[in-house]
């Protein structure tokens, strides 16, 4: 057995254990060796004594941070707490996973750009955040590319699923109340992805770890940044008539807006897309359309009333 392998005696941790990705992750990673996932009522992420005091005593191969402060307007009044979760906690896991050496896959946003290219971003392309959460969602990002060691970090966008809250859940929603006509904007571009579109890859990536086929050279080449996003794009308010189509609600109406028509306390960028040509030819890890995962998600979930 390869030093991987043997490194999968230790567990797997999971953080953000009940938030969209979390959840899924706790599923996809099984079979990959024992899982320990906890939320905010086992472990307090804003409390980093307690943090590494409890990753030491686990001793886990492989650290998955799905734990995120996701209230974009909200992180406009409270940096603070933002910045807590989102750029000192990662560093802090990074640190704790190189001193165990350790894998650490961890996640950002499609906010760290400011949306004004005409084109889909690339990793190398320069970050420029328009709102206090992609700000420290990049923090975040450059506080674990600081500390090294075998890690990945995945920026994805637009993520949805059957729990939590997001957009999906929101328009379903606010359909369920009785809403005949909802407007929305329609000049933001991105891909909506499915949170166990996200869990699949990142458990993929586990798995190659897990198994042990790659020495440290290898992690050391591949360790870095990735966009991981569904394929294709569309605005949300093409994001929103799919899913009153898929949830069979054609007494919907969507009307398309501008931005400028819908204040919010945080800015967001026009151009959300990502490209995932970095992931495909490192990894061989493409994902599916977002109208096929959106699909796919409402015949696992939504019409068997999880989500309700």
């Amino acid at each position: 057995m390869s030093e991987a392998g043997k490194e999968m005696l230790r567990p797997i941790l999971v953080t953000g254990a009940r938030g969209q990705v979390g959840s899924e992750l706790t599923r996809a990673l099984q079979g990959l060796g024992p899982t320990v996932a906890v939320d905010r009522a086992r472990l307090d992420l804003a409390d980093h004594d307690s943090v590494r005091t409890f990753v030491r005593e686990l001793k886990p191969a492989i650290i998955v941070n799905a734990a995120a402060y996701t209230a974009v307007d909200q992180a406009e009044s409270d940096a603070a707490t933002a910045r807590l979760i989102n750029a000192d906690l990662p560093r802090v896991l990074a640190e704790e996973a190189g001193d165990l050496d350790a894998l650490l896959i961890h996640y950002s946003t499609d906010y760290v750009f400011d949306g004004r290219l005409d084109r889909p971003y690339i990793e190398t392309d320069t970050p420029d955040p328009l709102n206090v959460y992609g700000q420290t969602k990049l923090e975040g990002e450059r506080a674990v590319a600081a500390v090294g060691g075998k890690h990945l970090i995945f920026r994805t966008s637009w993520v949805y699923g059957a729990t939590g809250r997001n957009f999906l859940l929101t328009m379903l929603r606010l359909a369920r109340e009785g809403r005949t006509e909802l407007s929305i904007v329609d000049d933001q571009i991105g891909a909506p992805t499915w949170s166990a579109t996200i869990a699949a890859l990142s458990a993929h990536g586990a798995a190659l770890y897990a198994t042990g086929a790659h020495d440290d050279a290898w992690w050391t080449q591949r360790s870095g940044l990735y966009h991981l996003t569904s394929g294709g794009e569309t605005s949300w308010a093409g994001f929103a008539r799919a899913i009153f189509k898929a949830a069979g609600r054609d007494d919907v109406t969507v009307k398309p807006i501008a931005s400028h028509e819908y204040r919010t306390a945080a800015r967001r960028p026009l151009n959300s897309r990502l490209s995932g040509t970095k992931l495909a030819q490192s990894f061989g890890l493409s994902a599916p359309s977002w109208e096929v995962a959106l699909s796919s998600c409402f015949e696992l979930h939504m019409r068997s009333g999880e989500s309700q």
